[in-house]
């Protein structure tokens, strides 16, 4: 009986760890998002790019404060134009500071190159 009590409290306590650490990670990932807005960087993507999705993955429900630009006429706001005018040529683009970085970027590179704490 006293093994099962150590048992269920050493779970519960892992329990706890393990639910500060998603909150810790939110919160890390609202504070690079809501920089990364702040400074005017922007992410350009396709509703369809697989490497997009991954990108916002890597947010998670963060990625709600990114400033991002719906490249497809058919995907929601699309906005083909803007991404012409920005000359975009591939998915995901992010402008950072006027220069372009193609691809899926880490948060810790995103971060860097626009000066952000993460």
């Amino acid at each position: 009986m006293r093994a099962r009590k150590i048992l269920s409290s050493v779970l519960i306590l892992l329990l706890v760890i393990s639910l500060g650490c998603v909150g810790t990670s939110n919160e890390k990932n609202d504070a690079l998002a809501n920089c990364l807005t702040e400074k005017g960087v922007k992410m350009y993507g396709a509703y369809w790019c697989s490497h997009c999705q991954n990108q916002k993955k890597a947010f998670g429900d963060s990625f709600q404060y990114i400033t991002y630009v719906e490249c497809t006429a058919d995907g929601p706001n699309g906005n083909p134009a803007t991404c012409e005018l920005a000359g975009i040529q591939g998915y995901p683009t992010w402008i950072i500071g006027g220069a372009k970085y193609s691809g899926e970027q880490d948060l810790s590179t995103l971060a860097k190159i626009a000066g952000c704490v993460y």
